[in-house]
């Protein structure tokens, strides 16, 4: 929502809006010249208005959208948004259950390193700009594509990338065939001459080039992985400290090499799904491979937070168990003698009912795990499902585990576990990103 808002704001609109708390994104909007509320209130509606933009986190009850209805003003979903700022740009949308925002932010960092000036509007603040959207100049527009609500629907991109496709977002999916039709409708949408640029080794998404192969068989599809048969193949992923340097081969057999300053084999494989999509755009590989390496990560992506006493700490939004496992792949192999201790914060309770004992399982691969609280964010409590479902899993399967139910006990506890050459890992995507400067604090005192 702060993204579009940007957006709106430098093309000259006026922009007004609230949040529950004040933040350093609100603070990036008033230097825009945006009027912000902390608090949501009815008299937070400016007597002017002519249009209200909601996410799908916004409740029906929420004040402000109720004043809206009764003053007759229209009310536009964020993707419907999205769509129109898109219009008459060269759109790229990037889907898939793990993976958007950081691909996302690939891509507009490599784009803007080229001269291409895109616009861009992300899920998470780039490392580089501090800023998650961008109004651009150029004639390209990248946006991350959410499947949760099934608002990527909206889109109608020249290039589409989907990474992967699993179940989740209970709330809104029953079943994995239901997301499978979800991403089948977002593919169908790709302007008549675009491309899909989808995973070769995701069992996900390669259910959906099956489909598509009968659905819409004139489509254009590139798919990149390590299987032999990718169009774009993954041959090597060299890890270098906390960097990876990427060996990638064409059909034709061209070999490309480029370094992406983040560590971990998904970390590469997301840079080689945005250098598909160069190769998409007209952009000549070994210079988008070049500028791929200009990337430095993004907020919450494996983020180095900061060292104390020798002991580092990452923040992570991992919070499904495909990415928890990821990440604590990634935390190994960047860890060399110490140990991984994962600070977990379950994410929503339908999640935790459906997902809990495989985030446990997965879990399980760190040599500590500190189990928070769930945190609730939109959802209200679930008799009988808290995080203690995630701690036995991950027990079960041979994990060393600590529940911590006290958010500000977090730290002080950590801080007793860790010794130096360690790597603690914040995850989740709740407010457990607050703790990492609360633990390096905590470890400096003990």
């Amino acid at each position: 929502m702060s993204g579009l808002a940007k957006i709106l704001a430098i093309r000259g609109a006026k922009v007004a809006g609230s949040d529950a708390k004040d933040s350093t994104a609100l603070l990036a909007l008033r230097a825009l010249g945006c009027q912000v509320h902390v608090g949501h209130a009815a008299e937070n509606l400016a007597a002017d208005a002519t249009c209200v933009v909601v996410s799908s986190a916004i409740r029906a009850d929420n004040p402000e959208l109720v004043a809206a209805q009764e003053r007759g003003i229209p009310v536009v979903h964020r993707a419907d948004a999205l769509a129109r700022l898109m219009d008459g740009r060269r759109a790229v949308a990037v889907a898939g259950t793990h993976g958007k925002t950081t691909t996302t932010s690939m891509l507009a960092v490599s784009l803007t390193s080229l001269g291409l000036d895109p616009s861009f509007a992300i899920g998470a603040d780039l490392n580089e700009a501090g800023s998650n959207a961008h109004h651009g100049d150029g004639d390209i527009f990248v946006a991350e594509a959410d499947e949760s609500d099934r608002s990527f629907h909206k889109y109608a991109p020249e290039v589409a990338v989907v990474l992967n496709v699993e179940l989740d977002h209970h709330a809104n999916y029953a079943s994995l065939d239901e997301v499978l039709d979800s991403f089948e409708i977002f593919a169908h949408r790709i302007v008549p001459g675009g491309t899909l640029v989808v995973s070769a080794d995701d069992s996900g998404a390669g259910t959906l080039r099956t489909r598509l192969a009968k659905s819409a068989p004139e489509l254009n599809v590139v798919t990149v992985g390590e299987s032999a048969d990718a169009d774009l193949q993954i041959v090597k992923v060299e890890p270098q400290g906390l960097s990876a340097k990427v060996t990638v081969r064409g059909k034709a057999g061209a070999e490309h090499v480029f370094t992406v300053a983040v560590p971990g084999r998904v970390n590469a494989s997301n840079a080689v799904m945005a250098l598909a999509v160069g190769l998409a755009l007209g952009i000549d590989p070994a210079e988008m491979g070049g500028a791929l390496g200009k990337y430095q990560g993004v907020r919450r992506r494996f983020q180095l937070k900061g060292e104390a006493d020798g002991v580092r700490v990452v923040d992570s939004y991992a919070h499904h168990p495909t990415e928890i496992a990821a990440d604590l792949e990634t935390a190994r192999g960047a860890v060399g003698t110490g140990r991984v201790i994962a600070v977990f914060q379950p994410h929503l309770f339908s999640r935790t009912q459906q997902l809990g004992t495989e985030m446990g399982r997965a879990l399980a691969a760190a040599d500590i795990a500190v189990v928070m609280d769930i945190y609730a964010a939109r959802e209200d409590p679930q008799p009988g499902i808290t995080s203690h479902i995630v701690a036995h899993s991950a027990l079960d399967n041979g994990g060393l585990v600590r529940m911590e139910h006290s958010w500000s006990e977090v730290p002080a506890a950590v801080a007793k576990l860790v010794r130096p050459q360690d790597l603690v890992l914040t995850m989740g995507a709740g407010d457990v990103t607050l703790l990492g400067p609360e633990i390096l604090e905590a470890i400096n005192r003990r």
